[in-house]
């Protein structure tokens, strides 16, 4: 790299750094006394209107310093990737445990990931449920627990369980409850989520219309708990500190950030088009409505025994990214390390056996 394309690296650097620390437009004077102290005042206003000229900062009508463009954030985060392996949180140890000792409670022990993110980071954390959908069920279990309600236990070939409780309108014993959920082990084991929602309890339903009230009550219920399992729904931390960030000084902008969480499909279908192995950083015009431009949402994807799932920090665009990035890398490699098939569940098992 030529020396003045170094220079204008470090300049932008160097600028969005400091903006993030403080909120405020960054003036010449402060980049030369903290960043640039070898660079002449001549030489890096000349630099600094280079970088306007190209769209990476911008100067507020009101001030005589820059702030980042949403170019500029994206130039930032190019210079700073190779940063990141340099970077690596020790809570890793602590995070593994956590998920042995919860392997069987994979809700649990994703809630504890999305407190620990959003204390860590003071940003809004997320986690998007593992899709269990491509999964294939190993065995069914039904239990009545209550008058009226059933409690449905499938669990996947993966080692995972999921649990769903229903009311039941209509009274059924538990001869019958064996009978049905033996029946439908030998119908539905081995086949894939997916499947047994959208297709085979369908078909099913319809063969036994009129024939057996209770069967087809019994797998009216049933559809609804895998239909319930296969939903991808995205869980917030509900600590609001985030909020006490500038950016959400006025209504509207907390209006504007609440009613983004809320549209989860849009969410989840922006990380399934852009996820890869890597840690992803979503921002302006991304978000395809300009009430969304001055936020950014860095996500994983992790995978639990094989099923993807994603999780990060949703957050003002004005982050600390030379943080979150190998934070939400190292979380997300964390879990799918751990949760590979063949690391948990035989080690339980063989010390059961003993």
């Amino acid at each position: 790299m030529k020396k003045n394309q170094a220079r204008l690296v470090h300049t932008l650097s160097a600028l969005v750094d400091e903006y993030i620390q403080t909120c405020e437009p960054v003036s010449s004077r402060v980049l030369s006394e903290k960043y640039l102290c070898d660079v002449s005042s001549a030489t890096l206003r000349l630099d600094l209107l280079k970088l306007e000229e190209q769209n990476l900062i911008s100067q507020p009508h009101t001030s005589a310093g820059r702030v980042p463009t949403i170019s500029g954030y994206r130039r930032y985060l190019e210079y700073i990737e190779p940063e990141h392996k340099k970077v690596s949180y020790a809570r890793m140890d602590t995070l593994r445990e956590l998920l042995i000792q919860n392997y069987k409670d994979t809700p649990r022990a994703l809630h504890f990931v999305m407190q620990m993110l959003a204390h860590e980071t003071d940003q809004l954390s997320f986690v998007a449920e593992p899709e269990v959908s491509s999964g294939y069920l190993s065995c069914l279990e039904v239990f009545s627990i209550s008058d009226g309600k059933l409690l449905f236990v499938m669990s996947l070939d993966s080692g995972l369980d999921k649990t769903v409780i229903l009311k039941c309108n209509y009274e059924i014993n538990d001869a019958q409850l064996k009978k049905l959920v033996r029946y439908l082990n030998d119908e539905l084991v081995g086949l894939r989520i997916y499947d047994i929602a959208n297709k085979v309890l369908v078909d099913m339903r319809e063969r036994s219309m009129g024939d057996n009230d209770i069967l087809s009550q019994f797998l009216s219920e049933l559809h609804k708990a895998f239909i319930e399992i296969s939903d991808f729904f995205i869980h917030y931390d509900g600590s609001i500190k985030f909020l006490e960030q500038p950016e959400f000084d006025s209504k509207e902008a907390i209006l504007s950030f609440m009613n983004l969480i809320q549209r989860q499909d849009f969410l989840l279908n922006s990380m399934r088009n852009k996820s890869s192995n890597a840690v992803e950083v979503l921002m302006g015009e991304e978000f395809a409505d300009t009430r969304y431009s001055d936020y950014a949402l860095i996500f994983g994807k992790y995978e639990v025994f094989g099923i993807p799932g994603y999780l990060g920090v949703l957050t003002p665009i004005r982050t600390d990214y030379r943080r979150l990035i190998p934070l939400v890398r190292d979380v997300t490699n964390t879990i799918t390390q751990t949760t590979k098939r063949g690391m948990v569940v035989p080690k339980r098992r063989i010390h059961d056996k003993k």
